[in-house]
Parts: structure tokens; sequence; C-alpha cells
């Protein structure tokens, strides 16, 4: 496992100390995205609660509060298996997005981990799924089912593995789509689904095997002279 590094722009916190906002949920919004998602909502209120909603006191808060030297897993983005770049999908279709993934630590993931949204567009209800605990250095892929939106345009969502106790760790996993009326990407999907389901159906057999066709044929002309 290794230790969380602590990198956050001065003048970035500036920027965000000066908005002077009092919506709530845009400062934890802010908290969440600064922290790369290390926090959920709940976590992010507790500690800008406790600093009267000071952004960069929170953060500060948070720090103090977390050994530096925190312990997570690792966890690093291989690439997309689907919804490559330059592939785009009709609206409202379904399709399944996956991704390849690797622990890139030293030690075995714990059990119980999830890949979850964590913010962007969903694309459909599901917002979570298993995945099993990866040994270190091993690669595997993890799948969604998703839904297009109904209207063309680029869309982009972010998930991120998480413990079994609310820790998320690793990167960002991007969705990026783009939803074409003429996009093709769930049609080959479809199709391929189709294709893999006919090739498990236990096949007709031919009454003529090859070559009997024109065997049979040859039988007929030769009685006939």
């Amino acid at each position: 496992m290794e230790g969380m590094d602590v990198d956050l722009d001065p003048e970035l916190m500036q920027k965000f100390s000066c908005l002077g906002t009092t919506d709530k949920d845009v400062l934890i919004s802010e908290f969440q995205r600064l922290l790369g998602f290390q926090l959920n909502p709940a976590g992010c209120a507790f500690f800008l609660d406790m600093t009267n909603w000071n952004l960069q006191a929170a953060i500060g808060a948070y720090y103090d509060f977390e050994s530096p030297n925190i312990s997570v897993p690792s966890m690093s983005f291989v690439e997309d298996v689907t919804i490559g770049e330059g592939e785009s999908i009709p609206p409202d279709t379904q399709f399944v997005k996956t991704w390849r993934i690797q622990n890139s630590g030293a030690e075995a993931w714990p059990p119980g981990v999830c890949l979850k949204y964590v913010g962007g567009d969903q694309f459909g209800h599901v917002n979570m799924v298993m995945v099993r605990s990866l040994e270190p250095q091993e690669i595997a892929d993890v799948s969604v089912q998703m839904c297009s939106p109904s209207r063309a345009g680029m869309y982009q969502g972010q998930w991120r593995m998480c413990t079994a106790t609310g820790l998320y760790y690793g990167d960002v996993i991007w969705v990026i789509l783009s939803v074409e009326v003429g996009g093709l990407l769930g049609v080959t999907q479809q199709l391929s689904s189709f294709e893999t389901e006919f090739n498990t159906q236990p096949h007709r057999k031919d009454p003529y095997p090859l070559g009997a066709h024109s065997t049979v044929g040859d039988m007929k002309h030769a009685q006939s002279n």
C-alpha cells in the first residue's frame, strides 16, 4: 500500500476560499473534488461544519485529522475496453461500458471493494458494481450496464474504486460518451451479443453433408442416361 500524497495548488485553494459562497452543496462538491473524491459527501459535510463552512480550513482540518501517511489500496486505470475514443452511440441505447484496471500496489485489495459512481453523468440507474479482490499487479476488466442519454451531445461521468468501509482509492475512472443519431456502438454490441448466443445454440444437422448434394445429383443424372 502507498502513502497518500497531498499536493494542493495554493492558488487554487485561495480562489475557492475567496468564493464567499454559502451554498453548502457547492462547498461539499468542491471539497470532495479537491480531495480527489477521497471522502464521501457526508464526510465532507462533517469537516466543513466543524470549520464553519470555510473550505480552506476544512481541507486543513481533514489532513490534520487523517494521518499524512494514511495507507490506502492502489489502483491504476489501464485502458477503455469499450467506448473508446472516437466511438459514438445512438440516443436511448443500452450498452456495456468496460474498463481495464490494475492493482498497482504491493498488497492485495481487501474484500468487499466496489466501483462506484461519484460524479457527472450517470447513464442509467446502476451506481455501483462489486469488484473481486485483485492480487498485487493483477489486471482485470470491470463492466457496468448503462444507457445513453436521449439527446445528442458529449457527456462524461466519473467512477472510483471504494473499500467496504467507504474509503475511495486509485485513479478516477471516466466515462466520456459521444451520443449521435448515427452512432453504431450500441448496434455493434447488440450484434456481438446475438452472434455469441447464436454460436452457442445447437446447429440443425444438414441431411446432406458437404458434397452430398452434388453426389445425389450426379447419381440421378447417371440413372437417366
